[in-house]
């Protein structure tokens, strides 16, 4: 049976205990056990890593070794899953280039809080499926700088200094023989109950991370 792994931590302000709540009772209903860490020591083990299905960082502006980066990316490569959401996987690890590589983009900015709509850019994918053509959202609205590499799930229009450019929202991508999935939506934890298109989309990135859809 496969396992997820949540590393918990990082910077308070994005509630990362109850973002982890929220999906480790989701994936526990599914039928993965979940295993919770508060330190990121356990990445460097890369064999330990191997043992589980899905890798679900949610540590927003922390500090990576080369050891625990080495030892994440590997492990993905051999085939474990990478999912998570906002900050917590978006924005952990400024500067560390093969992790911000292999997530398919990092956060630079979000000068835009408010109202707007996300467009579901790929309906016929398994993650997507019975979602909503597009929702509305409120919060920040995450600016990313992008691997033209990933496959775009979901995306929005960004209006800033001017312009208008489409950004991407949720995506997957692949490292190696791993699969990876992220949603750029979530600062607060109660998004995931106001916006419940955004939860599925989530939950239905991680099975899919880990390989169960």
């Amino acid at each position: 049976m496969k396992k997820a792994l949540f590393v918990c931590g990082g910077w308070d302000g994005h509630q990362p205990d109850k973002i982890v709540q929220i999906f480790t009772e989701e994936l526990s209903a599914q039928g993965m056990p979940c295993e919770v860490v508060k330190s990121l020591e356990p990445l460097a083990d890369e064999a330990a890593l191997k043992s589980f299905g899905l890798i679900f960082p949610c540590w927003t502006m922390g500090q990576l070794t080369p050891e625990q980066e080495k030892g994440l990316s590997g492990a993905v490569q051999s085939g474990v899953g990478l999912a998570g959401v906002h900050g917590g996987m978006g924005d952990a690890f400024r500067g560390r280039l093969d992790y911000e590589w292999m997530v398919g983009g990092h956060f630079v900015g979000h000068p835009h809080v408010g109202e707007y709509s996300v467009r579901i850019a790929d309906p016929a994918h398994v993650i997507t499926a019975g979602l909503p053509g597009a929702f509305a959202y409120k919060s920040e609205q995450y600016y990313m700088m992008m691997d033209p590499g990933v496959e775009v799930l979901a995306d929005t229009v960004y209006q800033h200094a001017g312009r208008s450019v489409t950004m991407p929202v949720a995506w997957t991508k692949s490292w190696g023989a791993g699969r990876v999935f992220y949603n750029a939506l979530g600062h607060h934890p109660v998004e995931f109950t106001t916006f419940p298109e955004s939860r599925r989309l989530t939950v239905r990135g991680c099975l899919w991370a880990a390989g169960l859809l």
